[in-house]
């Protein structure tokens, strides 16, 4: 399918697939699943696109959406496509200062929001906010009374467009759509300095279903179904959900990010987006699991692990026939154990799942292709319109973020092996930056990554983010994201932040599972009156001790973690620890513990 401009997408698949195909599903108040098919979708797309031109808003406007994931921002979304608009979105949890940056530096006049929490952040800064002349509230049972004079809710907004009382002007918009036109401007979320918005055009997006069909499309078929979990703010929840949509795959929207565990028992997903965060927790449930078994059943599943390992990783990703008795012993397995698991997961009918956003270990991906998932892991970035790299169906290489899509050009920069990319899904430029922008890209045209990494082929290798890498006082260089993926397998821990820059050796603040370790003392007979007095407990220092010893052995002397304190309250991104996709701002953790490093490093 040829498409030129986004806005064609909607009316071209109510073509192709008919009136009543399911484009999205949701779930409403009552716990139900309920379905969008795509006739809907369009009839509520041009009834929103029409609403927009009756407020004012025109071509190249900017016009934000401030929400949790919900059908609504889709509606909106593709409304906006219609004339010619750019959506901006806002990641939920942004905070009052950063919506009114965004909102200012976008010049937003019409925005969206979700819920209550999305509505009093504006509400907060309304004042300073200049450009902003319409609220639009997503749900009425939620927000009930809101306490200004430039709100509306979203079904009075639809209103505005029955009987497509302006559609004579938005065919018009539609009609005159372009390849470079702006699609969206997404705001990094900023580990150092203020964000900068991406500018992303029409034409990197349809590349980008260009690469993906040909490098996935085997797997992806209309009716399939993906499971939408990560942020749509996001670039790779927001390209991955742009990719369905051409694909005819329908799109399960989950609201609430701590239902995911249900919605995909609810929903048995084909697809879905994910942080390796999510399959290092199934892979220490399922540890966990086997721990506290014993036996035959204990050793079934350690050995259909094992199997699995063999059949789906040794032998047919390398592309080899697996031999007669290993085939029988993995049916055996896969009826029995594995098949179990993957129903008590809800992953029945995974095809495969795209996976990025931090290193992922070799022990868990390891793992999830073992019990027959196909876990799809990449690499991509806001300003490449998400996919750089990712593991083909068969053949990938572990330790690799996969193979390069087809249109992107990749170099290493001999200097300091940074990645450079130069193709038609990298970012026209950073919205109103222009030293930044002369910052962000070589003389001869090649985007600046701040990765490090190789080449082999077409796979690529990652080593770390060049401001991330650390250099201690003996000048010796850390990768922290190579050891905190590591040691985040381990059940024992929720977070880690190693500590290295200009420092003697390695350190770390370590966020324990506290429910772990609740445990743990229960089992021991360890008594405490605080969560503080627990983590100073011998025993429970001696337990990390000894698991990050055996989690370390694989780096070098000089790589090891030395000391680490337990922390009793996690990181977070209330007290600015956190990005909105809950990357580590090191900045910001080394001043907010800087007493209890620097207290690590006095002298016995």
């Amino acid at each position: 399918m040829a498409i030129k401009h986004l806005s064609a997408l909607v009316d071209l698949q109510v073509e192709k697939f008919g009136a009543d195909f399911a484009v999205l599903k949701y779930r409403d108040n009552k716990g139900v699943w309920l379905t969008i098919t795509w006739g809907q979708f369009q009839n509520q797309v041009r009834q929103a696109a029409n609403a927009m031109a009756v407020l004012g808003v025109e071509e190249e406007d900017n016009v934000g959406i401030f929400s949790q994931n919900k059908p609504e921002s889709f509606i909106i979304d593709f409304a906006n496509m219609y004339n010619r608009a750019v959506s901006v979105p806002l990641y939920a949890t942004s905070s009052p200062s950063q919506t009114h940056y965004i909102v200012s530096d976008a010049n937003i006049k019409l925005l969206f929001v979700g819920e209550q929490y999305q509505y009093d952040t504006v509400r907060a800064v309304l004042s300073q906010c200049h450009s902003l002349t319409k609220i639009v509230i997503y749900d009425r049972k939620v927000i009930r009374h809101p306490q200004d004079k430039i709100s509306i809710y979203f079904d009075e907004f639809l209103q505005l467009g029955e009987g497509f009382p302006k559609n004579d002007l938005v065919e018009a918009r539609k009609a005159k759509g372009k390849p470079d036109d702006t699609i969206g401007i997404l705001y990094t979320s900023g580990t150092t300095g203020e964000p900068k918005g991406v500018v992303l055009l029409h034409s990197s997006l349809i590349d980008q279903f260009r690469n993906h069909h040909e490098h996935l499309g085997a797997q992806m078929r209309p009716g399939d179904v993906s499971m939408n979990f990560l942020p749509l703010t996001h670039i790779f929840e927001r390209g991955w959900s742009y990719v369905c949509l051409y694909e005819g795959i329908t799109i399960a929207v989950n609201l609430r990010p701590q239902e995911i565990q249900q919605a995909i028992k609810e929903v048995h997903p084909t697809h879905m987006c994910s942080v390796p965060r999510f399959w290092e927790k199934v892979y220490i449930g399922v540890q966990q699991k086997i721990a506290t078994e014993k036996g035959l059943r204990k050793a079934m599943m350690e050995n259909a692990i094992k199997v699995g390992k063999k059949y789906n990783v040794d032998y047919l990703n390398n592309g080899k026939k697996p031999p007669l008795w290993l085939s029988m012993q993995y049916k055996f397995y896969e009826k029995t154990v594995i098949s179990t698991l993957k129903k008590v997961l809800g992953l029945e009918n995974a095809k495969f799942f795209p996976t990025a956003g931090a290193a992922v270990s070799n022990d868990v991906c390891e793992f999830v292709h073992a019990v027959g998932i196909n876990m799809c892991v990449g690499y991509g970035l806001t300003e490449s319109f998400a996919t750089v790299s990712c593991f083909p169906l068969e053949h990938y290489v572990p330790g690799s973020v996969g193979k390069i899509i087809p249109s992107l050009k990749v170099k290493i920069d001999p200097e300091n092996e940074e990645i450079l990319l130069k193709g038609p899904t990298i970012m026209k430029g950073y919205y109103k930056k222009e030293e930044a922008n002369k910052a962000a890209f070589t003389p001869d045209g090649y985007f600046r990554t701040g990765d490090t990494g190789w080449v082999e082929g077409r796979t690529l290798f990652l080593k770390e983010r060049i401001k991330d890498l650390m250099k201690t006082s003996n000048g010796k260089y850390v990768s922290p994201q190579a050891l905190e993926a590591k040691l985040g397998i381990d059940r024992f821990i929720e977070q880690v932040a190693v500590i290295a820059d200009g420092r003697k050796f390695v350190s770390a603040l370590i966020v324990p599972s506290y429910e772990a370790l609740k445990e743990f003392a229960s089992q021991k007979g360890i008594s405490y009156q605080s969560m503080e007095e627990l983590l100073q407990h011998k025993r429970v220092l001696d337990l990390f001790q000894n698991r990050i010893d055996t989690l370390q052995q694989e780096f070098a002397h000089y790589e090891q973690i030395k000391r680490f304190t337990l922390l009793s309250s996690p990181f977070s991104m209330e007290n600015g620890e956190l990005t909105n996709t809950l990357k580590l701002r090191r900045r910001v953790v080394a001043e907010n513990y800087k007493a209890l490093i620097d207290k690590m490093y006095e002298e016995n």
